[in-house]
């Protein structure tokens, strides 16, 4: 199985339109705000002797955070262009990229084989994936994961999509970084709570903690609010 033409265009052309500035991208947010909190969350029930494999890296901007907590940090995107930016931003070296289908089941169980057991760190893929590829993206993180290995989920939520909705529809229209994602045809908070837990279960994945949270993006309302959205996370581990 692969993601459509249609849908592996949409991210092509955004990573294509967007820069190498830091934040142009609407959640490209700093890891403070990030990933720094969400390794928190992590950390006690994972290994950081083991890899972490951050699953639609995007620039890369939250792997190269990871990768000074974790043993090695390795940043995988369906995006050619992204894994273009994230290269570019990694000056230091610090961190590795490259392109993959999480619903590429082949490609998936090679890259399992080739780094074993790690951790996962996935930050809203879920929610914008195309409905039908939604199970196969759950579906890695377990393959990924194998016995030891331990994952963080963090998916948008109904009422994100609420928010962005009244974004943008607010005088003037959305604001610049959240226009550039609608005109890409990317559909975020697309996947309701029910539907992200059952798919996580569904993939042979058990939680050891969840809770609330929001994503906090790099776009601000008109009254200088900046838009974070509300969300929910997981700390995952394969089911026994």
């Amino acid at each position: 199985m692969d993601v459509s033409s249609q849908y592996r265009k949409a991210w092509e052309g955004f990573w294509s339109a967007t820069s190498d500035t830091p934040g142009e991208a609407i959640w490209d947010s700093d890891p403070s705000l990030t990933s720094v909190p969400h390794t928190e969350l992590l950390l006690p029930y994972a290994d950081a002797a083991l890899p972490v494999v951050d699953l639609g890296c995007g620039n890369g901007t939250q792997t190269r955070y990871l990768s000074t907590v974790f043993a090695r940090a390795l940043g995988v995107d369906l995006s050619h262009a992204a894994i273009g930016h994230a290269r570019r931003a990694d000056t230091a070296g610090v961190a590795e990229f490259a392109q993959l289908d999480l619903v590429d089941a082949d490609a998936v169980r090679d890259l399992s084989r080739r780094i074993g057991d790690t951790n996962v760190y996935m930050r809203a893929v879920i929610h914008q994936s195309e409905p039908e590829a939604r199970p196969a993206v759950a579906a890695a993180v377990a393959a990924l994961l194998g016995a030891r290995g331990r994952a963080f989920v963090v998916e948008l939520t109904p009422a994100s999509k609420e928010l962005l909705q009244k974004a943008s529809e607010a005088l003037g229209g959305p604001p610049g970084k959240l226009r550039r994602v609608i005109e890409h045809g990317l559909k975020p908070a697309d996947a309701s709570e029910e539907e992200v837990r059952e798919l996580l279960l569904g993939a042979g994945l058990t939680v050891l903690a969840s809770g609330d949270t929001a994503l906090a993006q790099t776009e601000h309302l008109a009254d200088g609010t900046r838009i974070d959205l509300p969300a929910r996370w997981f700390v995952l581990a394969a089911a026994s």
